[in-house]
């Protein structure tokens, strides 16, 4: 089948430049409520990353995401959310992407070409078949992504991805492919937009429920969350008053004794 790159395609709106604010941000929404049903089509796809991400990690293994500019940008975002959110630590989602930490805030000229650096990242994370490597691309074409896959592949690593033009060589190379055809953006080619919004909320649901398959959750709450500032130890405390039916006081003293919202529950369980 012909890779057509979709993301690339012409714009469905024209003369930008003379458009109100009020239209632009109309015509923005009404191509950004798209992207939830694009998603909803790769559920089944999305569900099979998530089911070799749950087995790699119960045998002790990791995830990385790799990418190139937004992509790349979109997985260490993910990546760095999972500590606080989870309280896990930051080797256990690992987020990479072309250029090193630099090309976070700034472009790196033509760091996403290379077809060895890629690979090269990895290793310097002791990279194993323990692990799953999920590259992001919304082009599907990127060479440091699609490498780093090959290599991975070779060497009986488990391989996803993200993009988001139907049957690219990034597809064609992951064992597991995950494609959400947004179609073409508002701005002609502007992957940051629908593509990035699309690669975001896929990232969300892989993270999140490999993480409550894990028992990170329990209920709807957070336990194991990090509790880093006055916001995140309020909502621990109020949890255990929950969970426990006892006052905001009480629930303060038994978090400041044990330190998170799961150790509290655990003593609470064993009758102490």
């Amino acid at each position: 089948m012909d890779f057509i790159k979709t993301t690339e395609a012409d714009s469905k709106y024209n003369n930008l430049e003379s458009m109100t604010v009020s239209d632009l941000l109309v015509n923005i929404n009404n191509e950004d409520k798209t992207v939830p049903v694009a998603i909803e089509k790769a559920l089944p796809f999305i569900e099979a990353v998530i089911a070799q991400t749950v087995l790699k990690l119960k045998d002790g293994g990791r995830i990385f995401y790799m990418g190139a500019g937004t992509s790349g940008r979109l997985g260490v975002l993910d990546a760095s959310e999972c500590p606080p959110t989870f309280g896990v630590p930051s080797s256990l989602v690992v987020g990479i992407i072309a250029g090193g930490d630099k090309a976070i805030r700034d472009a790196v000229e033509f760091a996403e070409d290379s077809t060895t650096q890629g690979w090269d990242d990895l290793l310097a994370h002791n990279i194993s078949t323990k692990d799953v490597v999920i590259g992001i691309a919304a082009s599907g074409t990127t060479p440091y992504v699609i490498s780093a896959l090959e290599a991975c592949n070779a060497k009986g690593i488990i391989t996803g991805c993200i993009t988001c033009n139907h049957n690219s060589p990034l597809s064609q190379t992951a064992q597991f492919p995950i494609e959400i055809i947004v179609g073409s953006e508002f701005i002609t080619g502007s992957s940051r937009m629908k593509a990035g919004t699309a690669q975001k909320l896929v990232l969300n649901m892989i993270s999140t429920a490999t993480m409550i398959q894990l028992g990170k959750i329990k209920g709807n709450k957070m336990i194991d969350m990090q509790l880093s500032n006055d916001k995140l130890v309020d909502r621990g405390v109020k949890m255990i008053m929950t969970e426990l039916n006892i006052s905001y006081h009480d629930a303060e003293i038994l978090l400041q004794e044990f330190k998170s919202v799961r150790n509290v529950l655990k003593h609470a369980n064993n009758g102490n």
